[in-house]
């Protein structure tokens, strides 16, 4: 069944900004402290979704990813950049930087409820998309991988709380793959 799935880096006390530093916040960095280990590779566990999901992120996020990850080519990143790629902005991007994106059109949550309907969406890192899924009960599935640090501040994934059923937790280095589903 495919679902839309919400994949974060996410600390002990729930914040999932800033995670690279690359925002400048005075506790930013959080994730890469950890080490390669903590960030490299297949670290959310998608697996097939690589080829048969779609992956969606805001604007900022798909920026900053289309300079990293079009130049790497260990397995992962070959498998990232063939995938198939949208970008949530009303703003003009050149999809064409990064192999296998495109802009979506219209109401975002519409369209990946659209997509949804017949594979995996995937919403990657951009904290104003994850809102609006979150706030719209459109999310099927989190995969947190959560990092032993407690920023004590920045923005967090359940401002307001959220009722969670575990599916799996797997230690991976020095973090946790957890997986959720919404209560109910």
């Amino acid at each position: 069944m495919a679902r839309i799935i919400v994949a974060q880096f996410i600390t002990l006390d729930g914040v999932i900004e800033d995670p690279d530093g690359s925002d400048g916040t005075p506790f930013g960095g959080w994730a890469f402290r950890h080490g390669r280990e903590a960030v490299a590779g297949d670290k959310f566990g998608y697996g097939s979704i690589l080829q048969t999901g779609v992956f969606l992120f805001g604007r900022t996020t798909w920026q900053h990813f289309s300079t990293l990850w079009p130049g790497r080519d260990d397995s992962f990143a070959k498998a990232l950049n063939a995938a198939d790629k949208a970008v949530a902005t009303r703003s003009e991007v050149d999809a064409a930087q990064w192999q296998n994106s495109r802009v979506v059109d219209g109401d975002v949550l519409e369209w990946a409820r659209r997509e949804a309907a017949h594979r995996d969406v995937v919403v990657i890192g951009s904290s104003s998309l994850v809102d609006l899924f979150v706030e719209a009960g459109a999310v099927g599935e989190y995969r947190l991988r959560v990092f032993s640090t407690a920023a004590g501040a920045g923005r967090r994934l359940f401002p307001r709380g959220q009722r969670l059923e575990l599916v799996s937790a797997e230690r991976m280095g020095p973090t946790v793959l957890t997986i959720y589903t919404p209560e109910g």
